[in-house]
């Protein structure tokens, strides 16, 4: 894109009788585009991509939205638009392709393709509008900044909290088997009991998930590191019992 003073000097040029030929050479600028300032100087003007509203499958956005919030980020294209990516370990490729399935679903048409890194695999969309989905972008990391659901997401979470949940899960969680030994009958026997972890650095998002699992009444603890809550785990019968019918492990 040439801006105004470029294309009138090139026509000054023209107009002291020089050929196309040797404008195009001393300015590097194609005869085609000399010829078309002959007819029109100002640039047309940039359609503007309208604004294609909310998501087009909400069950589809609140699952989306938690694999954004524990693995994804978005990054602005130089050129305009942005890139929404989500990683997805190399360990779990069912994930990835319900990565892709939920994107496609939440915005029909976009393009979705797979870059692949060591260890995991990043599932990338272009699309202009994705700040808008996705308002909790911003500068720097998730956990260095306040993490905070509009209205209108509030609203998709609380009629979809189990998509909410799996994809949290999904992208910092995990279901595992842990141990313990029991005297039984005055003999020791190993004793083993599923729970899951869901772990992120950031309050405001660990609040969002453990906010979700109590309006699911799904009881839940938080553990801490050196004095510093960041784990959330399930381990009561009954509530691994909903989260294996609702979200289950990672495939």
């Amino acid at each position: 894109m040439y801006d105004i003073g470029t294309r009138k000097r090139a026509l000054d040029l023209v107009g002291q009788g020089r050929s196309l030929n040797s404008v195009s050479r001393e300015t590097g600028i194609s005869r085609a585009a000399i010829r078309s300032w002959l007819h029109r100087l100002e640039p047309l003007p940039r359609a503007v991509q309208p604004d294609p509203g909310p998501p087009a499958d909400e069950s589809a956005y609140s699952y989306l939205l938690g694999l954004y919030l524990g693995d994804g980020c978005i990054s602005a294209h130089p050129r305009g638009g942005f890139y929404l990516r989500i990683a997805c370990a190399d360990a779990w490729p069912g994930l990835l392709q319900q990565c892709r399935e939920a994107i496609t679903r939440v915005r029909p048409g976009v393009g979705v393709h797979t870059v692949r890194k060591q260890g995991y695999a990043a599932v990338t969309s272009y699309h202009r509008h994705w700040p808008g989905l996705f308002p909790q972008h911003g500068p720097g990391k998730k956990h260095e900044r306040a993490i905070r659901l509009e209205p209108w997401q509030q609203v998709i979470v609380d009629d979809h909290p189990w998509e909410f949940v799996r994809g949290l899960v999904h992208s910092d969680g995990c279901r595992v088997t842990n141990w313990t030994t029991r005297l039984v009958a005055g003999e020791r026997k190993r004793y083993e009991y599923p729970r899951y972890f869901f772990t992120n650095v950031s309050p405001d998002i660990r609040r969002l998930f453990t906010d979700t699992l109590d309006r699911l009444e799904v009881a839940w603890t938080e553990c801490s590191r050196y004095g510093v809550p960041y784990n959330i785990s399930v381990a009561r019968r009954a509530s691994v019992g909903l989260m294996d019918a609702h979200v289950g492990p990672k495939h």
